[in-house]
């Protein structure tokens, strides 16, 4: 027998000795010396590396000969992942979202406990994932809406003012997310720093475009109908700090930042701020903590389109063998980030 080729074999592992409980329906590991399999995170000790073999689910460990772990559980996952999927359905398919009580009430579970299950499973709170779900279908309307009222609607928000209510988390105005900045002043600069010449825009909510190499043009060509202001005294002050932040890379927290994706790039971009200067995670570590194990190319995906580097710090993410990975600015810049946080 062979390990499920599918599986990253060192994560999967790290996940066990971790008991990390968000792989836990994304692999099962079977233990060959008793002839069980269990979920990641059972707290049974630890098997011997040589006496596991990981499967991808419970039917596969069962054609192998293996019996469910009477500790764990782990065939009890798919009714946590079908109840989970029904509430997503609901949250969806509802006009206002469903309350938590509903939701649990609905799966069999006690509220605190499905609160839980479903944040180990999406990165979201129920809440938090049908405000990002409205959000994002904002984004969708105003592109193609004739005004941001009928968007509003369009979105799935009951009244305007439920909309603004929310609308802190867009940053910019509403209408700038369909005219391309329209409406938004973004104060800007490029400036010289030891790791080469470097782009700083940012609206009056925060710096929202970090980059090297770039200048007037590209800033242009992502915000066209924006109104650019070079410098400035009122930016100077901010400029200072990101400017420090880069040069002593691991002092960002208090610098406002004004971006905006999706739930799953905004739930990515929460886990690297909360990486420690000075440490590393890998790709597969950092879709686990957002509870998608599975999606650890999307996570790479969410990590490039992260636009303010290094105060979204994606420098800390490297590949499960340690190697560095890709980084849209270069692999030398991405290297001295490191080196200067770990001195």
């Amino acid at each position: 027998m062979t390990d499920a080729p599918t599986l990253d074999q060192q994560a999967c592992w790290q996940a066990v000795l971790a008991r990390d409980r968000a792989w836990d329906g994304v692999f099962v590991t079977g233990v060959l010396t008793t002839g069980i399999y269990c979920r990641p995170s059972c707290p049974a000790r630890h098997p011997a590396r040589d006496n596991v073999q990981f499967f991808a689910d419970g039917a596969a460990a069962r054609d192998a000969g293996l019996r469910a772990c009477l500790r764990c559980r782990p065939d009890d996952l798919a009714r946590d992942a079908q109840a989970v999927a029904t509430a997503i359905a609901a949250i969806k398919d509802a006009e206002d979202a469903p309350r938590l009580e509903q939701l649990a009430a609905q799966a069999g579970y006690s509220p605190a406990h499905f609160q839980k299950l479903f944040t180990r499973h999406t990165g979201l709170s129920p809440a938090a994932y049908a405000r990002a779900l409205r959000q994002r279908r904002m984004g969708e309307a105003l592109s193609e809406a004739d005004s941001v009222t009928e968007a509003i609607h369009a979105a799935g928000y009951g009244a305007p003012s439920r909309f603004y209510a929310e609308s802190e988390r867009l940053g910019m105005a509403p209408s700038a997310w369909r005219n391309g900045g329209a409406g938004v002043t973004i104060r800007w600069a490029q400036v010289p720093t030891s790791l080469g010449p470097m782009l700083v825009a940012a609206t009056d909510k925060g710096v929202c475009r970090l980059s090297f190499g770039e200048g007037e043009a590209a800033l242009r060509q992502r915000f066209p109908r924006a109104t650019l202001v070079a410098g400035g005294a009122d930016f100077a002050a901010l400029l200072d700090d990101v400017i420090a932040a880069v040069e002593v890379p691991g002092r960002a927290d208090h610098i406002p930042i004004d971006v905006a994706g999706t739930a799953f790039q905004e739930a990515v971009w929460r886990q690297l701020r909360a990486i420690p200067p000075g440490e590393t995670r890998s790709y597969a570590q950092i879709a686990a903590a957002v509870g998608k194990p599975g999606a650890v190319r999307a996570t790479g995906s969410a990590n490039g389109a992260n636009h303010v580097s290094v105060l979204i710090p994606c420098h800390r993410v490297v590949r499960t063998d340690g190697s560095l990975g890709g980084y849209a600015w270069g692999l030398e810049i991405k290297q001295a980030l490191l080196e200067r946080e770990r001195r």
